[in-house]
């Protein structure tokens, strides 16, 4: 007779994509993950296949959990560009414990080049990110808020990069001040 499990599963995937988010993925060991999730190795294995198949649905978690954030970020904005500001604003509304910047970007930086797998999923969730952009940056021209002679694909290429930009620099400063500057001048180009 098959065990149950006795674990809840996203419960262990948030324990296990903070592990990665902070150590990432060639530095997270089994035995670390093993320790962090609170299960056994067995019941890893049994649940995840392997360290790789477990980050991939850590990625999928991540993302999930991350977009549907966006989603009422956005839902609550009046304005495109407010909704525009509201998603750079959120690099800075993270919870007390959890890691700097986004799991997204880190894996982009360390994984992309090296894992077919990862990148297909990286390129997915900056393609949808660079969508959301585009989005909002039609809606605001549309309504008179963002000026016509911009090429949407380009601003939104634009501020998508900026917006990924942002994601590595909160890691490497604790300067609110420099960072909602960096978003001033960045968002300015809005009028």
């Amino acid at each position: 007779m098959a065990r149950s499990k006795e674990f809840e599963i996203n419960v262990v995937l948030d324990k296990a994509m903070e592990l990665f988010w902070r150590q990432g993925y060639e530095k997270t060991s089994i035995q670390e993950l093993v320790d962090g999730m609170g299960i056994h190795r067995r019941s890893l294995y049994d649940t995840f296949g392997d360290k790789h198949q477990l980050f991939m649905d850590v990625l999928n978690r991540y993302n999930s959990i991350s977009n549907s954030n966006i989603t009422n970020r956005i839902h609550q904005s009046n304005s495109a560009k407010e909704a525009i500001r509201q998603l750079f604003e959120m690099i800075f509304s993270c919870k007390e414990n959890q890691p700097k910047g986004c799991l997204t970007v880190n894996t982009a930086v360390e994984l992309s080049l090296l894992d077919p797998e990862v990148a297909v999923k990286i390129h997915e969730q900056f393609f949808a990110s660079e969508q959301l952009f585009y989005d909002l940056v039609v809606g605001g021209q549309q309504t008179g808020e963002i000026p016509e002679h911009y090429d949407a694909v380009s601003l939104s290429l634009y501020l998508h990069n900026a917006w990924v930009g942002l994601r590595v620099m909160i890691k490497t400063t604790e300067d609110k001040e420099k960072l909602e500057s960096i978003i001033n001048t960045t968002l300015a180009v809005l009028g």
